[in-house]
């Protein structure tokens, strides 16, 4: 690290289980962010600001009048822009030190394993199942973390997954794709938006300590969050071994 690194950071390299070593390892990583709405708003510019030195943002919606009450990557005068180039725009703002990636288009296929096998770790911040069930896929066929928040109403989730561990159970596991889910958006039903900024910042949190290699990530286990109250319930979730992505006979 150059002196104006060491300086920009320094309150990360004063804490004991980071120093300058973890932040380092922060710089030389990599973050994949699935969305740039409510949860990546916050958990990009989070990575951003501690130093990450590549993050790919990836989102292939416009910026919307109503996103502006939660979405704080975007700004009034970026109404009908790209999503993806608006939080590039505002991250090196944040943080002109780093790379940011703006994919401007949904990750599918190819495209979408490419992505995940490149980055040191992926953030879960889209709504809806489809999605993130394939960027679990991704996630497990590459061997990365996958750190997965979900934000709606009043109520918020999360939880990491990191194939490299035994134990580690996958977002599959979790919520079996094909089960039978009503699919639900806050256009229809509404959320608050600091509890986008909880979970997404959690995100962030989760992110950091796996590519930082510091702290305790909180694999196998699911945070359920209840925004009116407060209420933070934490569920532990196993390792299904007839899992159809990650199981012992699924195909790698």
């Amino acid at each position: 690290m150059n002196d104006q690194q060491l300086l920009r950071y320094s309150r990360h390299i004063l804490l004991d289980e980071i120093g300058i070593e973890a932040q380092e390892r922060l710089l030389a990583s990599s973050a994949l962010v699935v969305g740039a709405g409510g949860l990546g708003s916050p958990a990009a510019l989070y990575l951003a600001c501690a130093g990450i030195g590549r993050i790919l943002l990836a989102d292939g919606d416009t910026v919307d009048l109503t996103n502006l009450q939660r979405q704080i990557l975007h700004r009034d005068d970026r109404i009908g822009a790209l999503k993806a180039e608006s939080g590039r725009q505002t991250l090196l703002e944040a943080n002109p030190g780093i790379e940011v990636i703006a994919l401007t288009h949904r990750l599918a296929g190819d495209a979408l394993l490419e992505a995940v096998a490149s980055v040191s770790v992926v953030l879960d911040c889209c709504d809806n199942f489809a999605t993130r069930h394939a960027v679990n896929r991704a996630c497990v066929r590459a061997g990365v973390p996958l750190v997965s928040g979900a934000a709606i109403r009043f109520d918020g989730q999360l939880a990491v997954f990191d194939s490299r561990r035994a134990d580690s159970p996958c977002y599959h596991c979790l919520f079996p794709e094909t089960d039978e889910v009503d699919e639900v958006a806050c256009a229809q039903l509404g959320v608050f938006a600091p509890l986008t900024g909880l979970v997404g910042s959690l995100q962030a949190a989760e992110a950091l300590k796996i590519a930082g290699g510091f702290g305790r990530p909180a694999v196998g286990r699911l945070m359920v969050i209840e925004g009116r109250s407060l209420e933070i319930t934490t569920l532990r979730v196993p390792r299904d071994p007839g899992c159809a992505v990650c199981g012992v006979s699924a195909p790698h």
